[in-house]
């Protein structure tokens, strides 16, 4: 895909980069984040229509403090400065910028000035979200001042005639009132730029790529596992090339209850694909016979998942290129300003491939956020049960089991999460929430049922609210609907006598349990 009529992110390491892509994609208008000091030549091969300097932790007078190509800024390009992209506007055309103030974080009234286009249809004093140290004091030659707050005089600055727009709050957030009518103000009002990215138009493009891509013949395969990411690439791919296409689902033996019936009555059934389902819960299961340590799960289900995938694919003729669903903020990732972030524990998608299979990579939906994907599978035809499910961990129930997995725990935990997820769609609660799960703990506690004394197990029940998973809080769910859940679980599960409510959001804790 091209960025051509599009904008480009230069991203300088602000925590709130993918959220400017995001808000931008939103608006219907395609947008790539490339590194901050990455080449002149690099970003002309987009062909961007608009530049946003994003913000970043650093102060522009930093020994290595990132710097932007000097070419970048020479191209006329309509710009949009965030924060640090302001102070780096400001001082490369010629303006002060100025350290040593009290570092301002949080909430502040805004007052435009003048009649800027930036903030037409935004009112006096509307909210805006401050995150800096530094500050403009003195605007470039033939900037004006054109917003204030109550202890920043130069809280946006602008020279109309080049098309350069500067502020210093972050309008990309939530907590800016009128964010995304400055967004919007940009590209459309400044930049000129016309709403016509949307899935439909990535669809028939995504589909004409694959065929450009595996015209020279051969065969290509994918881990299907049943997520909305492998479905998704599943779809594009069955319709791009049907008869040279061959899904592959592993049945670990640590999916959800009804996952193996689900995945096989949707792409064997209803698109009647050539699905080919490998039962090898036991070899999973035997290979962690004992396993506590998370990390170890992980490693051992990950190199189990390759050689069984393997062993399938080797059953295939003729196959020549692996299908996977990576994503943008994958990519995104792999190239920020930042570099990659450091390992908290290992990632929960287990279908990375050796490369002695040597095959080609397809990757049809690299240049997609979630929500993006999401809006894709309902334009290709996937059951909506299927393209807004809450995604789930490659390693499945392992890590939701908390100590050494066993078949009977494993039984237990299907049923107390089955439970929890079709009460949430019975009564409207699914949609609400990001992710929600049950998790069985490794304790034991005293409980009276039927007038006996019971000594039975521990499920904590977990569901949070997040727009990436990156950051999540702690679902807010109604006292009534936690008794007729905890009441439902005990009554129904074996073994069960006791259920927990986590309150933790992230960070300080992750979303899963381990």
């Amino acid at each position: 895909m091209s960025a051509r009529g599009g904008v480009a992110i230069l991203d300088f390491g602000s925590q709130y980069s993918q959220l400017i892509a995001r808000a931008v994609r939103e608006m219907g208008v395609y947008c790539e984040l490339v590194p901050g000091n990455a080449p002149a030549s690099e970003i002309a091969k987009l062909e961007p229509a608009a530049l946003i300097l994003s913000g970043g932790p650093c102060s522009v007078y930093e020994d290595g403090a990132p710097m932007p190509d000097p070419a970048v800024l020479e191209t006329g390009l309509p710009l949009l400065g965030i924060c640090y992209g302001m102070q780096l506007v400001a001082l490369l055309d010629g303006g002060r910028v100025e350290g040593g103030h009290q570092r301002e974080y949080g909430p502040a009234r805004l007052h435009p000035s003048g009649s800027s286009v930036l903030f037409s249809g935004v009112g006096d004093g509307m909210q805006a979200w401050m995150s800096h140290g530094d500050r403009v004091v003195e605007v470039p030659p033939g900037y004006a001042v054109s917003a204030s707050t109550g202890s920043l005089p130069v809280a946006a600055m602008e020279d109309p005639a080049r098309k350069r727009y500067c502020v210093q709050f972050h309008p990309e957030v939530r907590h800016t009132e009128f964010g995304r009518q400055a967004l919007s103000n940009f590209l459309f009002g400044v930049a000129g730029l016309s709403p016509d990215w949307n899935m439909a138009r990535f669809h028939g493009i995504a589909v004409e790529r694959i065929r450009e891509l595996m015209a020279g013949g051969g065969h290509v395969i994918l881990g299907l596992s049943g997520g909305v990411d492998s479905s998704v690439v599943a779809a594009l791919l069955h319709e791009a090339v049907p008869d040279r296409f061959t899904p592959i689902f592993v049945d670990t033996g640590l999916l959800r209850a009804g996952e193996r019936e689900s995945v096989e009555e949707t792409f064997r059934g209803h698109f009647r694909m050539h699905l080919v389902t490998v039962d090898a819960s036991e070899d999973f299961l035997g290979a962690l016979e004992g396993v506590e340590d998370p990390e170890r799960k992980r490693k051992i289900i990950g190199a189990k998942f390759i050689e069984v995938f393997e062993r399938a694919a080797r059953s295939i003729e003729g196959v020549t290129h692996l299908a996977q669903g990576t994503l943008y903020p994958d990519v995104i990732e792999s190239v920020s300003f930042r570099g990659p972030s450091a390992t908290i524990k290992s990632h929960h998608n287990v279908g990375g491939l050796p490369g002695r299979m040597r095959l080609k990579l397809v990757e049809p939906l690299r240049e997609l956020f979630k929500d993006e994907v999401r809006a894709l599978g309902l334009e290709l035809g996937l059951p909506r049960h299927i393209v807004m499910r809450h995604p789930f961990p490659g390693p499945g129930l392992a890590v939701r089991i908390l100590g050494p997995v066993n078949r009977e725990d494993l039984e237990i935990l299907k049923a107390a999460d089955r439970i929890f997820t079709d009460y949430l769609g019975e009564h409207s609660l699914y949609d609400e929430i990001w992710q929600a799960f049950a998790v069985l703990l490794p304790v034991r506690t005293v409980g009276v049922m039927g007038d006996q004394r019971t000594y039975d197990r521990v499920i904590a029940l977990r569901a949070v609210t997040s727009t990436d998973g990156m950051t999540a809080d702690w679902y807010r769910m109604d006292p009534e609907h936690m008794a007729a859940l905890s009441a439902d679980i005990v009554n129904r599960v074996k073994g069960v006598n006791r259920v927990v409510y986590d309150i933790s959001s992230k960070p300080p804790a992750t979303i899963e349990w381990e």
